[in-house]
């Protein structure tokens, strides 16, 4: 199936996907704040939209819209090529319809890039620059011809929280999905081994631990990244419902161990089969673990 068709086919369920979407729950906790036991919350997207139905909110899960709270995702084109390094530009514009050149930073940096295929294959983590202009630029390496879905998380300076802001990225070629692999509970990645426990129930923070060995051995001098010894990403198959998490407690607490072990809080927002990517620094260079999961 080439990429015009299957967006064509796309196209044609959106309106089901948003349909079922309103059905979610909330994400919980801004970027910064903390919980109870002092770790670090969910990067989260809520937009409610009145039920018409006299009481009560439906929430949008994150990253579905390009536009949030009179934020709006504008990149300079929506077509890249398919394995080529692209210098890829947009901006995110603010109520007055100008580009945003003022944010609060959300763990070091004032926005995080996340692109994924449609899939859920061709996961990457970015962190574009910005120019006096309010134009953000970074080198996009694209992989496989596809639809892609762009993820930013930002808060503007202007804004009362942090938004979510998705949207499709058009890599023309023939298009081969690919399915999405089984769920395990270990992951491999350059060497690493990472095992997850815990899992995943919509409506209430599930407790998932991330364990890294290396060698067989348990990774214990796991290093600062992003100022956190982990990031965490839950991606829904199928609406691509976006969850940002961060892990309990944070580099120089005092309490807060650099590894083997990263355990984070994680509200998704329903049932379904979720893709998780874990983001770890070792040995100066960081590496993603990925998992499939269900929320049941």
């Amino acid at each position: 199936m080439n990429t015009a068709t299957r967006l064509g086919a796309y196209g044609a369920g959106l309106a089901a996907v948003f349909a079922a979407a309103l059905g979610a729950g909330a994400l919980t906790g801004p970027v910064g704040a903390t919980d109870e036991k002092g770790g670090a919350s969910h990067m989260r997207h809520e937009t409610t939209h009145e039920t018409g139905h006299g009481t009560g909110h439906d929430v949008l899960p994150g990253g579905l819209l390009a536009e949030q709270d009179g934020y709006t995702l504008r990149p300079a084109t929506t077509s890249v090529p398919a394995r080529r390094t692209t210098d890829f530009r947009f901006t995110v514009t603010g109520p007055d319809g100008a580009p945003v050149t003022r944010y609060t930073r959300l763990h070091g940096k004032e926005l995080h890039f996340i692109i994924v295929r449609r899939d859920l294959s061709g996961y990457q983590h970015l962190h574009p620059v910005r120019d006096a202009r309010g134009v953000w630029s970074v080198p996009l390496a694209a992989g496989d011809p596809g639809t892609y879905r762009i993820f930013t998380d930002v808060r503007p300076a202007t804004a009362k929280e942090q938004v979510t802001l998705g949207t499709d990225l058009d890599v023309p070629g023939d298009f081969g999905p690919r399915p999405l692999p089984p769920a395990e509970r270990v992951a491999e990645v350059d060497g690493y081994r990472v095992k997850l426990a815990g899992d995943l129930v919509p409506g209430k923070p599930s407790p998932l631990t991330l364990t890294v060995e290396k060698d067989g051995r348990p990774v214990t001098d796991l290093e600062p990244y992003l100022e956190a010894y982990g990031h965490l990403v839950a991606i829904r198959a199928g609406d691509l419902a976006y969850l940002h998490v961060h892990p309990m407690g944070e580099p120089g607490d005092g309490t807060t161990r650099p590894g083997p072990s990263i355990e984070f809080h994680a509200e998704v927002p329903g049932g379904g089969t979720y893709r998780l990517f874990l983001d770890f620094q070792h040995a100066g260079k960081v590496r993603t673990a990925e998992f499939t999961v269900t929320a049941r």
